[in-house]
């Protein structure tokens, strides 16, 4: 076979361009030092900020490993760089369902339920010495494809900041009952965008939701990408104009509510790490949320462990700036702490400015999860007050992690605890069942009472609870909970409500199951049910004005 001068030609320009390029990558890869600062940033997505150290090929994390979510939760990071190709991976243990994101300091795991390794891995090329194609591969989830880019150690780890003198924030005068809503976290986690917002906007006013109480809409982690020349706070792709998703939404008849920091970064979602955080911009970030109309700030701790203390006194400062910066806006916003329960803030919330504030890690879509997190809350609801509520989380209704007997206690317990009612589920797609539970008017007028006071263990008996809440008009709200794995009678006395007013003997109590929308007779000296496992029968006890039932 004869070969033309012309095709030898090209196919020694060919192999050239081969050899050059692998010459030039091998030259990269030998003059490529991967030690310093690293940001993995994911388009539309969160930020990872990393510290490595190379040695010949051998690549390792630096503690502290990561911020915004990464190999920092107690794991290291290592691989290696050959040939011009990264190999890292991450094995870390996730905290114990129920104490996810923002598991309070000490939390315990679940019973039974310990952490789960989970191993997150990157493979990239060098671009150049401070850009990395990568993608990111974590176990259970979607690859993600992002970038390493090298920054400076303060856009990293950025400096400490002293928290300010503490003093009192005055009271906003909003919350004068527990915020009822949705929330997008739950459900979406970082992975929903302005049209979900939108949609769960509309359903709420079309599904009888808005008519039943639920007023904000949250936007949880997931809208922001930084900030721009100015050093104003900006959305990302998936949220292109806060303002007119504000407005939106304000047409729709509801309020709208935003989520940010005390740090850096939000905590981390599924995009690849955290989001932007408030730090050294809370007043500016204030107004940029009243300009924009928002009427809720979820204000989550996050990454502020790594510019705060760990005590007390730096986190009531840090949630005071925030509260400080949001009544010198001039517009009412609702504002949530979310520093999980840690240094009982249920004693000091309110003097940062706070309307609510989380006493828990992250609720899971599990009975084990709600149940502990929940009945954990008796012994602080005297903490509450009007204005100023524990918030043991969003509700997981409707999600399908648990029974309808489940959900029903989770809807009570939240109700006789006067939390906030924020629905965590998709508001689009609600069966009749879930409907049911989340706009019960009884249940919620529970959660409502103007007239606070709060609810007590009346009785504990094995797995079976008999919790009371006192209600304004001379009321008791009652709540027969069975915590065992099978079905159990519990009962109460009558005559342990102690009501205001004098009784002709106990027929003139009137009692409504407010689950099954029954009268209850209330002859006799108790009552008795016999409650499903894990279930839950809630009564409205009263007094009436005539001979009872």
């Amino acid at each position: 076979m004869n070969i033309s001068d012309f095709q030898l030609r090209r196919w020694a320009k060919a192999l050239a361009a081969v050899s050059f390029a692998v010459l030039g990558t091998l030259i990269l890869s030998a003059q490529t030092d991967l030690t310093g600062y690293w940001a993995f940033r994911v388009k539309d997505g969160g930020v990872n900020f990393l510290q490595l150290q190379q040695t010949g090929d051998a690549i390792t994390s630096v503690a502290p490993a990561g911020r915004g979510g990464g190999p920092g939760r107690g794991g290291s990071l290592a691989g290696t760089l050959k040939d011009g190709k990264l190999h890292l991976v991450s094995t870390f243990n996730m905290p114990a369902a129920g104490a996810g994101r923002g598991a309070a300091p000490g939390a315990a795991p679940a019973a039974g339920r310990g952490a789960a390794p989970r191993a997150t891995v990157y493979d990239g090329v060098v671009e150049n010495a401070n850009r990395i194609a990568v993608t990111m591969t974590t176990t259970g989830r979607d690859p993600l494809k992002g970038a390493f880019e090298r920054v400076t150690r303060e856009e990293a780890y950025p400096s400490r900041i002293p928290p300010p003198d503490l003093r009192d924030v005055p009271d906003n005068g909003l919350a004068r009952t527990p915020p009822m809503g949705w929330n997008s976290w739950n459900k979406f986690q970082d992975v929903f965008d302005d049209a979900t917002v939108r949609g769960m906007a509309d359903a709420m006013a079309s599904s009888g939701m808005a008519k039943a109480g639920y007023t904000y809409i949250v936007v949880d982690e997931g809208w922001t990408s930084g900030r721009d020349a100015n050093g104003k706070i900006i959305g990302n792709g998936k949220f292109p104009n806060m303002k007119a998703l504000a407005d939106y939404v304000h047409s729709k008849g509801l309020k709208i509510g935003t989520y940010s920091s005390p740090g850096p970064q939000s905590c981390s979602g599924k995009m690849g790490g955290g989001y932007q955080g408030s730090f050294g911009h809370e007043l500016e970030d204030a107004l940029t949320f009243a300009e924009w109309g928002y009427d809720y700030l979820k204000y989550d701790w996050c990454s502020a462990g790594g510019v705060y203390s760990p005590t007390r006194e730096d986190n009531q400062g840090a949630y005071q700036k925030m509260g400080d910066a949001l009544l010198k806006t001039g517009r009412p916003m609702v504002y949530s702490l979310c520093q999980y329960g840690s240094y009982d803030v249920w004693k000091w919330g309110g003097k940062t400015g706070g309307n609510l504030w989380r006493t828990t890690g992250d609720i899971a879509d599990r009975w084990d999860s709600m149940e502990r997190i929940g009945f954990a809350q008796i012994d602080i609801a005297k903490y509450n007050q009007v204005g100023h509520w524990n918030d043991p989380d969003m509700l997981e209704v409707g999600n399908g992690g648990m029974t309808a007997d489940e959900y029903r206690t989770h809807m009570s317990l939240w109700c006789l605890l006067a939390a906030p009612l924020m629905a965590g589920n998709d508001l689009r797609t609600m069966t009749e069942e879930t409907k049911s539970i989340l706009m019960n008017a009884d249940v919620i007028a529970i959660d409502q009472d103007r007239e606070f006071k709060p609810v007590y263990r009346l009785s504990q008996e094995g797995k079976s609870e008999v919790l009371v809440r006192p209600l304004s008009g001379n009321a008791f709200a009652v709540g027969l909970f069975n915590r065992g794995d099978a079905p159990a009678e519990i009962g109460f006395r009558w005559d342990a409500l102690k009501f205001d007013t004098g009784l002709y003997g106990f027929r003139r109590l009137q009692a409504q199951d407010l689950w099954k929308h029954e009268a209850v007779p209330t002859t006799g000296d108790d009552f008795k049910a016999t409650v499903p496992r894990h279930g839950v029968v809630m009564l409205r006890v009263s007094v009436g004005g005539g001979r009872g039932f």
